[in-house]
């Protein structure tokens, strides 16, 4: 064979075309008890019917008949049988330690199609996409009305079983990673954590797609978010294209990927069902009728990636690859750099951007009320504090379990979860608060969207630093960097300015962070207590502010306003004077976000 053809070179010289509805063509064949089980099976214990996967191992000259099928209808690339084989949807038939072997034998058989049709013509080489399903479990939603609280699956769990998949399909010798099917983002995570992880182990690096589903005409995915969330959710990976697959045909799917097309930064893939499946669950798009709705993608620029999923057939990929012949690829939008966070929907927060209000009467330690319910495991009511801050206009909300009475990990993770429960307080990003790594990670494990970390610090040197950084870039979340180092807490323009240029050099040159996705906290500090030696605080603190946006691009500069609330005992109407101005020069110097909600204006001892 020649050297391996190159995907992104293809990439930019024309549209490519994708297959992979094994479930609906294995239909096709009627297959028996009997045909899933072989010989190999003939005595497990388990009905294997249905379990298409298992197909690899029993009935091999079936896939490669479908391969072949397909690549000689065009099909530039070619998808694995390996969309269930992982333990968890195989538990369902007691075959889990079958489970590495399948995807093994699924890549091999894949890759013997494939360098056969590329041999063939060497101006269309063909790849191998080893495909990772969602699972039949999600790690955002509750399978008990009863708790919602509880997961059938952790994140742990999923990185484990998506591990030992990805690390076959690497080993059979594929050429992209697709996540198929993404319904639930917070899995999508664990995939995307997991392929990293193997990539590691094995010293490789292979193209990543994902490709996500919507469920019903919201335009959002199984688990809440909008398609835009979803993006920003994991962007923080260097995947090769976004996408949608699945759950609705072309014409329905449309204006999602057109959404889809202006925001991406990724190339961008669409392969959907033959339509809407019928009263008997089969498909009746007609190849004509397919590539007619495809056409307007594709004159439109919208997509790079294109094919078919459930009901297609070969007849389908010959007009989807003759109507890509014909077409130019999508060329990337231009996007302005900007700080991207989500919950189930999208934040951005850039200059054109008012001030981002962080709602923190979720923090233990800034609100009495919250913590009382909490160590009372009163989360009902623990939760109407989080939804009357969203309701208040919060932005974010600050999430912090740090109290000596408290199992922080245990209540972080149950709080998160429960918000995961509550679309009205979810459709906004969190910001994980804690001054301990073990409950920053247990959080980052529990939210589907792009959080934020609060926060990291050169306190302990910067190998740890670093280390936190690459982790919390792992996860996909921004994180705030306050500034601290080895010497102690910066406590003057000149201190702060000289850690934050540190900590920005570190985490973009060391920790390979995305600038935009850095925020410092210069600490504002005690100011109104009378102390002269307090007096340069505020002062210090919006010099700096200034300083970092102009010295440090990208990075975004968050204020614990609430400071004020705590140093300074005068009268309502002071407080809210010295609030005001504080925040108008704050603001005017660059401040992107901060506390700033009306529960500031409350008697202290209120707070």
């Amino acid at each position: 064979m020649p050297d391996k053809p190159d995907l992104r070179e293809a990439l930019k010289e024309r549209v490519l075309v994708i297959f992979g509805p094994f479930g609906t063509m294995l239909q096709k064949y009627n297959l028996s008890e009997k045909d899933f089980r072989g010989s190999r099976f003939a005595d497990h214990g388990t009905d294997l019917k249905g379990n298409n996967d298992i197909i690899t191992l029993t009935q091999p000259h079936l896939i490669r008949k479908i391969h072949d099928g397909f690549l000689e209808a065009g099909t530039d690339i070619t998808e694995t049988n390996t969309f269930n084989a992982n333990r968890i949807s195989q538990s369902d038939y007691n075959t889990e330690k079958y489970v590495y072997e399948m995807n093994l034998e699924s890549a091999r058989i894949a890759r013997e199609a494939a360098d056969k049709f590329t041999a063939s013509n060497l101006r269309k080489p063909r790849f191998v996409a080893g495909v990772l399903g969602p699972t039949n479990k999600t790690a955002s939603i509750s399978p008990d009305v009863n708790d919602p609280s509880f997961r059938a699956v952790t994140f742990d769990e999923l990185v484990s079983v998506y591990s030992e998949q990805a690390d076959a399909l690497v080993e059979g010798g594929v050429d992209i990673i697709l996540l198929e099917t993404v319904f639930d983002t917070l899995n999508g995570k664990a995939a995307l954590f997991a392929v990293s992880k193997v990539f590691g182990k094995r010293n490789t690096r292979l193209p990543v797609m994902v490709s996500g589903t919507i469920t019903d005409a919201s335009g959002r995915t199984l688990s809440g978010q909008t398609i835009e969330a979803f993006l920003i959710s994991i962007s923080h990976f260097d995947v090769i294209s976004v996408g949608l697959n699945c759950a609705m045909g072309a014409k329905e799917l449309y204006p999602y990927i057109k959404n889809l097309s202006g925001v991406s930064p990724f190339l961008v893939s669409v392969h959907p069902n033959a339509g809407l499946p019928n009263q008997f669950g089969s498909y009746d798009e007609t190849p004509e009728e397919m590539a007619s709705i495809m056409k307007s993608y594709l004159d439109e620029g919208t997509a790079n990636i294109i094919g078919g999923c459930c009901g297609t057939t070969p007849e389908h990929t010959k007009l989807l690859t003759e109507l890509a012949s014909k077409s130019k690829p999508r060329k990337i939008p231009d996007l302005k750099i900007k700080t991207r966070v989500s919950g189930l929907e999208p934040l951005l927060i850039s200059e054109e951007r008012n001030f981002v209000n962080i709602g923190e009467r979720t923090n233990v330690a800034g609100s009495k009320r919250f913590a009382a319910l909490i160590r009372e495991e009163k989360y009902d009511e623990a939760l109407s504090v989080a939804r009357n801050q969203v309701e208040s206009g919060a932005q974010i909300i600050d999430i912090c379990m740090d109290d000596p009475m408290l199992d922080a990990e245990e209540c972080m993770t149950r709080f998160l979860n429960l918000v995961a429960a509550e679309p009205e307080i979810s459709r906004v990003p969190i910001m994980i608060d804690s001054s301990k790594w073990s409950v920053i990670e247990a959080g980052l494990k529990c939210v589907q969207g792009k959080p934020i970390v609060n926060s990291i610090s050169l306190k302990e040197g910067e190998e740890l630093f670093v280390d936190y950084a690459k982790k919390i870039n792992q996860y996909g979340a921004a994180v705030v960097v306050m500034a601290f180092d080895e010497k102690g807490q910066a406590d003057s323009f000149e201190r702060k300015t000289e850690i934050c240029g540190r900590a920005y050099k570190i985490l973009t040159q060391d920790a390979g962070f995305n600038p935009a996705n850095i925020i410092f906290d210069p600490n504002i500090l005690a100011i109104g207590t009378g102390i002269e030696e307090h007096n340069n605080y505020a002062v210090d603190f919006i010099k700096a502010t200034r300083w970092i946006k102009e010295n440090l691009p990208y990075a975004k500069v968050s204020g614990g306003v609430s400071n004020l609330s705590f140093s300074f005992r005068g009268n309502n109407t002071v407080r809210e004077a010295m609030h005001s101005a504080f925040l108008f020069h704050a603001t005017k110097a660059g401040m992107d976000m901060g506390i700033v909600n009306p529960s500031m204006l409350e008697v202290y001892d209120n707070i």
